[in-house]
Formats: C-alpha cells, sequence, structure tokens
C-alpha cells in the first residue's frame, strides 16, 4: 500500500463533495486543485505526489484567506500559510467482523443512508448540529454513508468512498455510542459492501482505528492561510 493510492482516494473523495456543490476541481499527475473556494472543511488542492511543489497548488488556487492545502506527503513549504494539523495515513488490510455494540451493550442496527432525510439526521448526528447542508443527496449516488442506529436513534456512522483498488474510510463517528463500536461496524460493512478491498483513510490521532487492526503509512500536513 501507498501514500498515493490513498492521497489519490482522498483527492476524489474531495472532489466528490465539490462536484455536488457544483464545483468540480481539476487532477493533474501532482496534484488535484480547485480554482473556486471548497465547501467548509474541505481543502482546496490535495497533493498526489512527492514530486509537487508550491507551484503546482497554489497556482491554480484562490490564495485569499482561508484557502488550506493537504500535503499528503508532509514535503512542502508553503509561504504565508500556517500548519492547521498533522495526521497520519491509515491502511487496514481486507476487513472483516462483525458490527459492534454500544457501550451499553446494546446491538446497533446499521445501514446505509439511502435518501435526502436520513442524509440531514446523518449530517445533523456527525456535527452536531454545527454544520449543515455540506454532505448533499448527490453524494450518494457515488459514496456509501452509513449509519448505525439504536432504537431508532442514530448513534454514529462513517463515510465509503472507492477509487482504484482501495476505499476510502472518513468520518467516523460516535454521537451515542462507543466510538470503537463505530469503527468494528465500519469495518464489517466495508467487507460487505467491497469485499477482497484495502481500506485507506487518515486521523490526527490513529489510536482508535489501530485499535481495529489499521496501520499508519505516513504523515500528511494541512496547511491554512491566515
Amino acid at each position: 500500500m501507498t501514500i498515493r493510492e490513498a492521497a489519490r482516494n482522498n483527492a476524489e473523495w474531495c472532489d466528490l463533495v465539490c462536484r455536488t456543490h457544483q464545483a468540480p476541481g481539476t487532477f493533474t499527475g501532482r496534484a488535484w486543485t480547485n480554482p473556486t473556494r471548497t465547501p467548509l472543511l474541505y481543502p482546496d488542492a490535495v497533493t498526489l505526489s512527492p514530486e509537487a511543489t508550491a507551484a503546482d497548488v497554489l497556482d491554480h488556487i484562490d490564495q485569499g484567506s482561508g484557502a488550506s492545502v493537504k500535503d499528503s506527503f508532509a514535503a512542502l513549504d508553503l509561504p504565508g500559510f500556517d500548519v492547521l494539523f498533522e495526521a497520519e495515513w491509515i491502511y487496514h488490510p481486507t476487513p472483516g467482523g462483525t458490527p459492534g455494540a454500544a457501550a451499553t451493550g446494546d446491538p446497533i442496527a446499521w445501514e446505509v443512508v439511502d435518501d435526502a432525510a436520513t442524509l440531514r439526521d446523518w449530517e445533523q448526528a456527525c456535527f452536531a448540529g454545527g454544520v449543515t447542508d455540506l454532505f448533499l443527496p448527490g453524494l450518494l449516488a457515488e459514496a456509501k454513508l452509513l449509519c448505525g442506529r439504536i432504537e431508532g436513534d442514530i448513534v454514529c456512522g462513517s463515510a465509503l468512498n472507492a477509487s482504484g483498488r482501495v476505499v476510502g474510510v472518513s468520518n467516523v463517528y460516535a454521537s451515542g455510542c462507543d466510538i470503537d463500536a463505530a469503527w468494528s461496524g465500519t469495518l464489517a460493512l466495508a467487507a460487505d459492501l467491497f469485499p477482497g478491498r484495502p481500506l485507506v483513510g487518515y486521523e490526527t490521532d490513529p489510536e482508535d482505528a489501530m485499535k481495529h487492526g489499521f496501520t499508519t503509512i505516513g504523515p500528511l500536513r494541512v496547511w491554512l492561510k491566515p
């Protein structure tokens, strides 16, 4: 497994989110970039190669305040930008297992989000009401958003997007259960939905993911223009 594959998968997820907002980006061999300011929480550029330079990203984005760059190989020096956070790419071989239970022992009923109303509820649970209309229904045609419920209430979830030979996992959250149940359920559904395909993603603190068989494969850095 290479960081290039993880970075490409993540860039394709970012592009999908942007396309649902009618703002697609552009792929080159070295970077994905978007000349239009991207939706909240999403970068304006993602490097796809360790050979990417500052010019490969900065020349193709709006460099105004709030611009951000995902430096997938932690290799860039971006004048005028500050490091927003550092993280680790994570990798899991072909997953398996069964969905977990909440800390209370209650079983979690997992499903794939397939309608706009459930997507709104999923987003509400994911961001505790602090973000709205980031994930739009167009996502559901190209990605799998997973939803875990206890007695009908959404208590955890995650997002999966497939590209190449890998599946990206992101937005793993627990709003009414233990985070371990969110990870175990995500892995179990990923095995059912994408049999035989490894998972990639990134975490600022990979400890929870590593409890479930993930390993770290290299650092990344996100830059922000003040």
